[in-house]
């Protein structure tokens, strides 16, 4: 990419219990995207545990490596290896002083505490969450989310006496409810501006894909460059994510033409697999196609998935009218009225089954969009015949119109459900759109196979 400079952050991930995978990183990833969009490249994220020692380290590592900031995330509360503020102290040459109005606020915050939890010490909590008021010296403090401050910290240099700018430190609490809403106020301080100065602007777009495995991107990338396109201008990835391939591409604002040319050519090439070309996710394009219809789910092997991921975003109930896992025979023909004798015929797992447990979930919720999923998710269950992986989807609407696959899908057990839910959505998609026999599109199983290479 022509980026010279560019100006650089690392993320220190503090807890003995994200390192040890008992709580999953949310903070790293969601800083790396804040810190994408104003213009600053991410150097590294580190997890360490609640040690000072690896603290120190991860922040002395980030600075020999020349970075502008850096930002840390939890290790601000109440008890003893709560060591975050005092390591970052240390790092920047700054002395522990207690702000005592800092004090005063936090202590108003913990009266709020104690009439929800009458029973509570407020004595003993003042004293336990007065050490989240000792700050390094010169420190900026960021108010209070729950009962811990954020600070912004800025480098003391021992040899002039005088304060640099860079790094600049960014003290974040753990609780990603906490943390969000202080990043904004983090980002608009006086030393954090100053310390990403030369920040450069940088654009992003995101092409999405399904049914094509990343080695044809690879392919066409490689075609593209022969025919002259400037992708040399561009920093492009793609990545798999619930079974589609993403193309994310960074680029500068001089460089817009280049990516428009770089989409087109996408397009141009892979017009039966290329669903999105504005970041739209495949959920994004389902949920505005539902506008005006009512939607049931009678799914099996997925065990409610699809129904989660339907109703995860608000305003879901606009559209979403119900769904039944029905998991066992007698739950398949009890709730969602599939003859016994067709799975006796043709199995639970056939796409037979499938088009009855649609018509079905949309009968019993009055829809005018039914899905109906069945499988073997495994590791067991499988034979010659229907192996593990084996998955049968029918999506219908009340006006007959339907589309009906039966897959063979890779990968374990949540590999293949929620593989499953990716190729519901898309087949979802594509009744919405009338595209039930669109010309030169691949059936649902050749994609998955494909994408999931």
């Amino acid at each position: 990419m022509p980026v010279s400079a560019p100006t650089r952050a690392g993320i220190v991930i503090t807890g003995t219990e994200v390192l040890s995978g008992i709580i999953s990183d949310r903070n790293g990833p969601w800083l790396s995207e804040r810190l994408r969009e104003l213009g600053i490249e991410l150097t590294q994220i580190s997890v360490v545990g609640d040690r000072p020692g690896d603290m120190e380290a991860a922040l002395r590592f980030f600075a020999d490596q020349g970075v502008a900031l850096i930002v840390t995330s939890g290790g601000l509360g109440p008890t003893a290896d709560d060591l975050t503020a005092e390591v970052v102290g240390a790092f920047c040459g700054r002395p522990m002083v207690l702000d005592e109005a800092l004090e005063g606020r936090i202590a108003e915050i913990l009266r709020a505490i104690t009439r929800r939890w009458p029973g509570l010490d407020i004595d003993a909590l003042r004293r336990s969450n007065r050490k989240q008021a000792v700050i390094p010296e010169g420190a900026t403090v960021l108010e209070p989310v729950g009962t811990a401050p954020g600070l912004v910290v800025g480098m003391r240099d021992p040899g002039t006496g005088g304060d640099a700018v860079t790094p600049v430190v960014v003290v974040l609490p753990g609780p990603p409810r906490e943390l969000q809403p202080m990043w904004r106020a983090a980002s608009e301080t006086e030393a954090f501006r100053a310390a990403i100065v030369g920040a450069t602007e940088y654009r992003q777009g995101i092409l999405r894909l399904f049914g094509i495995p990343e080695s044809e991107i690879a392919a066409t990338l490689r075609a593209l460059e022969q025919d002259g396109l400037a992708l040399e201008r561009l920093e492009i990835t793609t990545c798999l994510r619930r079974g589609e391939i993403e193309i994310a591409t960074r680029y500068e604002p001089d460089d817009a033409e280049t990516y428009g040319a770089f989409a087109d050519a996408i397009a141009e090439r892979h017009s039966n697999t290329l669903f999105s070309r504005d970041a739209t996710t495949i959920d994004d394009q389902v949920a505005d196609l539902l506008a005006g219809h009512r939607v049931a789910v009678g799914e099996s092997c997925t065990g409610g998935l699809v129904a989660a991921r339907l109703t995860e975003r608000a305003g879901s109930s606009a559209y979403f009218a119900g769904g039944v896992v029905a998991y066992s025979n007698a739950a398949k023909t009890e709730m969602l009225g599939v003859a016994p004798d067709m799975i006796e015929r043709h199995g639970a797992v056939s796409p037979e089954v499938a088009e009855a447990l649609a018509d079905g979930a949309m009968q019993h919720f009055d829809a005018d969009i039914g899905v109906g999923v069945t499988g073997i998710a495994g590791p067991g269950g499988g034979d010659d015949d229907k192996p593990v992986g084996r998955v049968c989807f029918s999506v219908a609407s009340s006006d007959g119109a339907r589309i009906t696959r039966t897959v063979d899908l890779p990968g374990n057990r949540a590999d293949v459900r929620d593989r499953s839910v990716t190729v519901t959505f898309h087949l979802l998609r594509r009744l919405l759109r009338a595209e039930l026999d669109a010309p030169g599109l691949r059936s649902a199983a050749d994609e998955v196979s494909a994408t999931s290479e």
